[in-house]
């Protein structure tokens, strides 16, 4: 049997895209790491092939006993991808100290470390968008989330170790397996809900002057795309280094919601609401990937345009069925 597949995050929505993917190539050896509780996550794993799933708790013991088996890759998706949680005590331990302990790991065993930082690191976007190495320690992440992201990202490249790992900041990922989210699902997701229930979308108005409301801008990615673009450090092996996982492209949040009513054949209507005092100063307002880095290691696919984008995910995914 081939050396195993671990999959951290498994059951989330990259985690669950990433296996299955792994799947259609033919990949079963596949270990799944997450935290299935209480709620509907588990749905995540209907239809998937693998060996077995294991707590994390579970998971850090056999890295730390070495009784796990000859594994070729750790994909390290899961985190707490929260970004209003308060706990700085527990995101340091989740976000931080286990990515550092599983790195360290791989390191010495030579398995292949591919794990997901994020855009949040990027903070208010004053030094832009560069995945460069230069930039990195310049950034200020504007919640704990971010910053527990950040930590990891100073350490691996202070550290020199991302000469041999790969790590990959995603931008505003959204598609089929992100319903356990609860209110971090995407605003698609959020928006299919509304519409059918009212026939409107509520979106956060703009608190600065020089952005209108709806018009704040996000770097989209549909988690096909982001799937895509992580397997191709799997299959490149070569490359290694930070590297941001988006589009490139940069567009409203009142595009998308209109992108949504479209793929439901429904005529637009938003409502603006306040946006809470508690996130207003956290809040970004513009995000766009800059591809150079990614596009100049040898990704080459197209990502989907948004409209197409949501299209799949409403047609194929959210709308109620009979």
């Amino acid at each position: 049997m081939k050396p195993a597949i671990i999959v951290t995050g498994g059951a989330g929505i990259i985690g669950r895209n990433l296996v299955e993917a792994l799947n259609q190539r033919g990949e079963t050896n596949v270990y799944i790491v997450d935290a299935l509780g209480r709620d509907e996550k588990w749905k995540n794993l209907e239809g998937l092939a693998f060996e077995d799933v294991w707590t994390i708790g579970d998971f850090r013991q056999r890295v730390r006993t070495d009784s796990l088996p000859k594994i070729a890759t750790i994909f390290h998706l899961g985190a707490c991808s929260a970004t209003d949680e308060m706990d700085a005590d527990y995101l340091l331990d989740n976000n931080y100290r286990t990515t550092r302990e599983l790195c360290e790991w791989s390191i010495r065993k030579g398995t292949r470390f591919i794990y997901a930082s994020s855009a949040a690191t990027y903070g208010n976007g004053e030094h832009g968008y560069d995945d460069s190495d230069g930039i990195t320690p310049q950034l200020r992440p504007l919640n704990m989330y971010g910053y527990s992201k950040h930590m990891f990202d100073l350490w691996a490249l202070q550290g020199d170790h991302l000469k041999s790992i790969a790590g990959i900041k995603y931008f505003n990922v959204f598609g089929p397996g992100e319903d356990h989210k609860q209110h971090m699902r995407s605003v698609i997701n959020k928006a299919v809900s509304q519409i059918v229930e009212t026939g409107k979308v509520k979106l956060f108005r703009s608190h600065r002057s020089d952005y209108a409301d709806g018009e704040q801008l996000r770097d989209f990615v549909y988690v096909k795309d982001a799937v895509a673009q992580t397997l191709f450090y799997h299959d490149r092996p070569d490359v290694s280094g930070l590297f941001n996982a988006g589009t490139g492209t940069a567009r409203s949040w009142k595009d998308l919601v209109n992108a949504v009513f479209a793929a439901l054949g429904r005529k637009s209507e938003i409502e603006f609401i306040d946006m809470p005092e508690s996130i207003r100063d956290k809040y970004q307002y513009y995000t766009k990937a800059d591809m150079t880095k990614a596009r100049a290691a040898g990704y080459t696919r197209a990502c989907f345009t948004l409209e197409d984008a949501v299209r799949d995910y409403v047609q194929g995914y959210l709308i109620p069925r009979p």
